[in-house]
């Protein structure tokens, strides 16, 4: 029996049965993903969620240019690697390597942290 399929097992067992929510198994440590769409649009949404949190900080304190730009790049990768590397402790090839999982949904979250970091400077930091 191989580590992912024991995993699953003891995760089923240990819950009576029961399947848990997407979120719930999104904030708890080493949750077992049946599905692999399911751990990928949890990584998505994250993302989404990062960016907004990032482009009202950034529109409210004046950063302005490609400092903003890389910070949010650096930050949105970084904790999303975290997240499925030490946090869920998921294995990167299953999903096709650590650069698919880094890049998954990666392009909507920074067109949506651009559209809300110029929506709120432009709102707080007019001339």
């Amino acid at each position: 029996m191989t580590s992912s399929s024991k995993r699953k097992e003891e995760s089923h067992l240990l819950n009576g049965g029961v399947k848990q929510s997407t979120w719930s198994k999104a904030f708890s440590s080493n949750a077992v993903w049946e599905e692999k769409d399911e751990f990928l649009d949890v990584i998505y949404w994250l993302r989404q969620i990062i960016a907004v949190i990032l482009g009202v900080i950034w529109g409210v304190a004046p950063l302005k240019g490609f400092l903003g730009i890389a910070i949010f790049c650096i930050i949105n990768a970084g904790v999303l690697y975290v997240y499925f590397s030490s946090f869920q402790q998921i294995d990167e090839e299953e999903y096709g390597g650590t650069w698919e999982l880094t890049k998954e949904g990666f392009m909507t979250s920074f067109a949506l942290f651009l559209v809300v970091w110029i929506i709120f400077y432009t709102a707080l930091h007019f001339d």
